[in-house]
């Protein structure tokens, strides 16, 4: 390993090496679950500003997508320099995947964070000229054959081992769009206008969302000191956003749907909406009228 790090001590040098090498060896199908605890709450990953579940998100469609995914460190050689408050790593990544071996300039940006290493930048060198491949974000983000009924990876029965959830939405009927007495956009199933979210491990039972056509997963990860990962759902609509908070283990919600008016309130990230603040305990803010003015209001709630 290189080291370029001016006031470092070789032993917090040794610590950064284990963190990075550690993060390398979680990207399997079988070990992303873990990923999540590597980054920041806020994340600039390939050049763009994500929550960690974005990341983790990105992650499992790249897995999915390639389950012979592999990654390593070139001769495990790094180049470590102590920048203002982190630690800048460069390595060359070597890929393989799909029958084709690559190798990539990369780096992580890694701070310190409650006594624990954290990842605040994650990417590769802006010199490669193939970053539109496949097993980048650049190449999954618009590709909706790839992010259409995605599988949102974790451990939702508690047993330590990897499950993942996907969601079945309704047919839209393909017909003019209407609108409500108040403004409302109407959209109009095939048949019933509910999600159906199921399950890898076939022990946990389906749980149906009504009033849910267009959808997205969260991992909240164990919220109620249980073992078992909770699962968030985003029923989204043209105006507003409802998070969903769900027990995977008996299909209950923990919460009341934290409902976002996306129409006043925009661009707000997962973190700006949902926090776990303490054993047991979370961090809700939702959008409410008061007053007629539209106001974001926050709550501590406490979980059995």
């Amino acid at each position: 390993m290189f080291v370029n790090c001016n006031d470092s001590k070789p032993k917090d040098v040794d610590k950064v090496r284990e963190f990075v090498e550690q993060w390398n060896d979680n990207h399997t199908q079988l070990k992303s679950a873990y990923l999540t605890s590597y980054y920041m709450d806020v994340v600039t990953y390939y050049g763009k500003e994500r929550t960690k579940l974005q990341v983790q998100n990105d992650k499992n469609l790249l897995f999915e997508q390639f389950p012979d995914y592999e990654q390593r460190i070139l001769k495990d050689q790094f180049v470590v320099t102590k920048e203002a408050g982190s630690y800048l790593v460069t390595f060359t990544k070597q890929v393989t995947y799909n029958g084709i071996e690559a190798n990539y300039t990369s780096y992580l940006s890694i701070g310190y964070k409650n006594h624990k290493f954290k990842i605040l930048r994650e990417g590769v060198s802006e010199d490669h000229i193939d970053l539109d491949v496949p097993i980048f974000p650049y190449g999954r983000e618009n590709n909706p054959a790839i992010t259409k009924n995605r599988r949102l990876y974790g451990d939702f029965d508690g047993d330590g081992l990897s499950d993942y959830a996907t969601v079945m939405s309704p047919d839209i009927k393909s017909t003019a769009i209407t609108y409500s007495e108040n403004g409302t956009q109407i959209v109009q199933c095939v048949e019933e206008c509910n999600s159906v979210i199921s399950f890898s491990n076939k022990k946990l039972k389906d749980i149906t969302v009504e009033d849910a056509y267009e959808s997205q997963l969260e991992n909240l990860k164990d919220l109620n000191s249980d073992n078992a990962d909770e699962l968030g759902f985003w029923n989204i609509k043209p105006t507003t956003k409802s998070l969903y908070v769900f027990d995977p283990t008996n299909g209950t919600l923990l919460i009341n749907p934290i409902v976002i008016n996306t129409e006043i309130h925009k661009n707000l990230s997962f973190i700006d909406v949902f926090k776990k603040t303490g054993p047991n305990k979370i961090t809700v803010t939702h959008s409410e009228e008061v007053q007629g003015k539209w106001i974001l209001k926050s709550e501590v709630i406490t979980l059995d």
